[in-house]
């Protein structure tokens, strides 16, 4: 951390931004820093969600909707919905009291590689904010933008403003990264599907990266990398909130909260709209097969190689590119699609016997198959149906004693998986 004066980033998403109340809440948030003696850089996102009139996806439609546009051109329009947003907020911070300005991600400079849709952020040059932050005056950055080395605007993808926010964190070398969002911090589920889901009021950066990657939205993955390896705390909480929320830390403080042991597992997430793909072949046949997909620039996920072939997934959108890839490789690829992944997610499994016959035993009950599993040293995965995932997230919850009244018994050590009590490393389920 910097001597002197201590530095906030606040990230303030969409659903804030796009409203009076949401920008009120910006405003005091913002004081609130500023009152407790910090300097602060906010960053915003676009405002409102798709539908909108400035909401990303929003303008991302009108493009398309008038025919074919390059890349560089449909970033330049992109971009324009947080530059927007970052000019209304600078203002509802000068009509509350407080200097501020607006800036533009290539303004505050951000510095990306050249590729259009998804660049890479590779330098920041901090002198203009620290201009700024010097005569105390707020710099409202807009979020999920920067420059290329030949002078293009580019956008960031899918979570571009959590990771301007994050960037500018490390380059500033920030106190912490606050990010603030539509829900009130980090829970054991998502609430719209468990109604029971629990506030975290911690949680470790692996376990916070690993639910992003599972397809949880609260904080993107490359935000997490970045402020994970410069060991800046993230606090994820509502705008309109004064207290509460969640930290995000390398290792939780104090006594663990579940008891002497821990629980195996801290929340359960989800990511819908999969497609299980499979193809034949010997293992030369397996590296072309990738080769091909990584070829035409898509991730996949859940791989499993065996002697006959492989399997893996990809989202929905993709598909169809995945299939052309491959049968102009010369493959006959088998897709199944309208398939989603659950995932359980806790560091206190690392070496923990049970934990994913667990899992399989939840699901068994429902009567949910598995068509496809992977694991880490704090997650297990399952593709299952995607009418069965709700009910998927449902069984796990309960299973892992993550409700309320579920956490009272692991607090009391009465804490039950099944028909096993938890025990130490070791026990099995």
């Amino acid at each position: 951390m910097r001597e002197g004066t201590a530095i906030w980033v606040q990230k303030f998403g969409g659903s804030t931004v796009a409203t009076p109340e949401g920008r009120r809440f910006l405003v005091q948030r913002v004081k609130d820093a500023l009152g407790a003696g910090k300097k602060v850089v906010a960053v915003v996102s676009a405002m409102g969600r798709k539908g909108d009139p400035y909401a990303t996806d929003t303008l991302l439609s009108l493009v398309e909707a008038e025919g074919p546009s390059d890349d560089r051109e449909r970033d330049l329009l992109l971009s324009s919905g947080e530059i927007i947003a970052a000019v209304i907020c600078a203002a509802a911070l000068r009509a509350g009291g407080v200097e501020a300005q607006a800036l533009t991600g290539p303004q505050a400079g951000i510095m990306t590689d050249g590729r259009f849709g998804d660049a890479q952020i590779i330098g920041v040059d901090i002198r203009r904010l620290e201009e700024l932050l010097q005569k105390r005056v707020v710099p409202v950055v807009a979020g999920f933008q920067g420059l290329s080395p030949d002078g293009q605007v580019t956008t960031l993808g899918r979570g571009g403003s959590d990771t301007t926010a994050a960037a500018l964190g490390v380059a500033l070398q920030a106190e912490v990264v606050e990010i603030y969002t539509d829900v009130p911090g980090i829970q054991t589920a998502d609430p719209s599907l468990v109604p029971e889901a629990v506030l975290l009021p911690e949680v470790t950066y692996d376990e916070v990266f690993q639910l992003a990657h599972g397809g949880g939205k609260v904080v993107h993955p490359r935000a997490v990398e970045l402020l994970m390896r410069a060991g800046i705390p993230i606090r994820v909480r509502r705008a309109r909130d004064t207290e509460g929320g969640t930290w995000v830390v390398r290792e939780r403080q104090g006594q663990d909260p579940w008891g002497t042991y821990g629980r195996p597992v801290t929340f359960v997430t989800q990511k819908p709209h999969l497609v299980l793909v499979e193809v034949e072949g010997d293992l030369w046949d397996q590296a072309r097969a990738f080769r091909a997909v990584a070829d035409a620039g898509i991730s996949v996920d859940l791989i499993h190689i065996h002697r006959r072939g492989q399997s893996f997934t990809v989202p929905e959108e993709v598909a169809e590119k995945v299939e052309e890839a491959l049968l102009r490789a010369g493959f006959s690829p088998r897709m199944e699609g309208g398939l989603a992944k659950v995932t359980v997610v806790g560091s206190g499994m690392h070496g923990r016997p049970g934990v994913a016959a667990a899992v399989v035993e939840a699901l068994a009950e429902k009567g949910i198959p598995i068509l496809a599993a992977a694991d880490s040293h704090v997650t297990v995965s399952c593709l299952v149906p995607g009418e069965a995932m709700a009910e998927a997230v449902r069984a796990l919850h309960r299973r892992f004693g993550l409700a309320e009244e579920e956490t009272k018994a692991w607090e009391r050590g009465q804490g039950y998986v099944g028909e096993g009590r938890l025990g130490g490393p070791g026990h099995s389920l």
